[in-house]
C-alpha cells in the first residue's frame, strides 16, 4: 500500500453520517532563501477545497524585515519595493491559521513550506512565552517586599502567541504522491509535473498560482490511487 492511500477515501468517499466533507488546503510559500532558521517568508498563497471544488483562496505578501536577496528575487519576481509596505509575519499568521483551520495541508516538497511556517510559529511562541515569564516573575527575596505589588502591563506591547508552536495538521506532499503514482518521471518538480498532467501554470513561482497548480496535481494524482484500497 502507498503512503497516501487514505487520501482517496477522504477525498472521494462518502463522509460518515452527520460528518462534513474533508477539507484540504493546498499552499505554497515564497521566501528570501532556503534556510528557515535565518530566511523569512515573503508570500503565502493557498487554495481551500473539498471533493466538490475550491472553497476559498488566501494570498498575501509579507514584509520579512530583512532585504530580499537578488537571487531569490530573480526566481519569484518579488522585490523589496513590493514588500516595503506589506504586513509583517506576526500580523499574517493568525489569518493564515484561521484559513487552514484543522484541514489537511497539501504542498509540493512539503517539508520546505511546513518548516518555514513552523519556524515562524516557533519564533512567536517563544517571544510570547518570554514576555509572559518577564510579566509574572516574582520579586527577589533579597529585595524589599511590597505586600500587594502592582504589576503594570502594557497590553499593546504583548506579543501575539500562536495556539501551537508547530502545525498540528496532517500534511500531504504532492512530490511523494506523484513519485508513487507516476513512477519513472525524469523530474518531479511542480512545473514539470504540471506540464505532464496538462495543467496550465499562469504565474510560476508565485505562491497563489503555485498553490492552485499543486491542488490540481493533487487531484489528478488522487484519481490514480487504486480504488481497491477504499
Amino acid at each position: 500500500m502507498g503512503t497516501y492511500d487514505w487520501v482517496r477515501d477522504l477525498l472521494f468517499g462518502d463522509p460518515p453520517s452527520g460528518s462534513e466533507r474533508s477539507v484540504f488546503i493546498a499552499f505554497d510559500t515564497e521566501t528570501t532563501g532556503l534556510e528557515p532558521r535565518t530566511d523569512r517568508i515573503v508570500e503565502i498563497g493557498a487554495v481551500k477545497f473539498d471533493s466538490l471544488g475550491p472553497i476559498g483562496r488566501f494570498s498575501v505578501l509579507i514584509n520579512p524585515g530583512i532585504p530580499m536577496p537578488e537571487a531569490a528575487s530573480k526566481v519569484n519576481g518579488i522585490s523589496d519595493d513590493m514588500l516595503r509596505k506589506q504586513p509583517p509575519m506576526e500580523a499574517v499568521l493568525p489569518d493564515f491559521l484561521r484559513f487552514i483551520g484543522s484541514g489537511i495541508l497539501v504542498a509540493h516538497n512539503a517539508p520546505f513550506d511546513v518548516s518555514f511556517i513552523n519556524a515562524a510559529l516557533g519564533l512567536y511562541w517563544k517571544r510570547a512565552e518570554e514576555w509572559e515569564k518577564r510579566a509574572t516573575d516574582q520579586l527577589s527575596l533579597l529585595e524589599p517586599v511590597d505586600p500587594e505589588p502592582e504589576v503594570q502591563v502594557d497590553e499593546s506591547a504583548t506579543p501575539w502567541k500562536p495556539p501551537f508552536p508547530a502545525l498540528p495538521n496532517k500534511v500531504v506532499d504532492t512530490r511523494i504522491l506523484a513519485k508513487e503514482l507516476i513512477p519513472g518521471r525524469y523530474s518531479y518538480k511542480l512545473q514539470d509535473l504540471a506540464e505532464y498532467l496538462q495543467i496550465k501554470a499562469l504565474e510560476a513561482h508565485r505562491a497563489e498560482d503555485d498553490a492552485r497548480v499543486c491542488m490540481e496535481v493533487f487531484l489528478k494524482c488522487a484519481q490514480l490511487i487504486p480504488a481497491t484500497h477504499q
